[in-house]
């Protein structure tokens, strides 16, 4: 079983970054493919970003050239920095931990944290 908690949320404005964390208890990250997904108000949760335990990291097409994914295998955490954020990316991002190929497809992931509200105000 393995414990996912988001933290590094908030309200920014428009423009400036933010580094989203994904803490990891029950087992180690650094064999799992960790994925970011996000859920806007009315919409589907969908695909940000993930890394896998080789390192290779994807993204989607509206977060490509602004985002910045990395692993702290010591504090067995993963980290999602967005920067030039836009209002667009106003959501509750969640981490999830999944096996190597889960990639974009969220339903290859097995675990999931309860996500953190990022605001971002024009």
């Amino acid at each position: 079983q393995v414990l996912l908690v988001e933290s590094g949320g908030g309200l920014v404005q428009a423009g400036t970054s933010l580094r989203l964390s994904c803490a990891a208890s029950g087992r180690a990250l650094n064999k799992h493919t960790v994925g970011w997904f996000r859920r806007a108000p009315g919409k589907e949760r969908e695909f940000v970003a993930c890394i896998r335990g080789s390192g290779d990291t994807f993204a989607s097409d509206s977060m490509k050239g602004r985002f910045t994914l990395s692993r702290d295998n010591a504090k067995n955490t993963v980290y999602l920095q967005v920067n030039s954020l836009k209002p667009d990316d106003t959501a509750v991002y969640y981490c999830a931990a999944g096996p190597y190929y889960a990639r974009d497809y969220k339903g290859r992931y097995d675990y999931w944290g309860q996500g953190t509200q990022v605001t971002v105000s024009s």
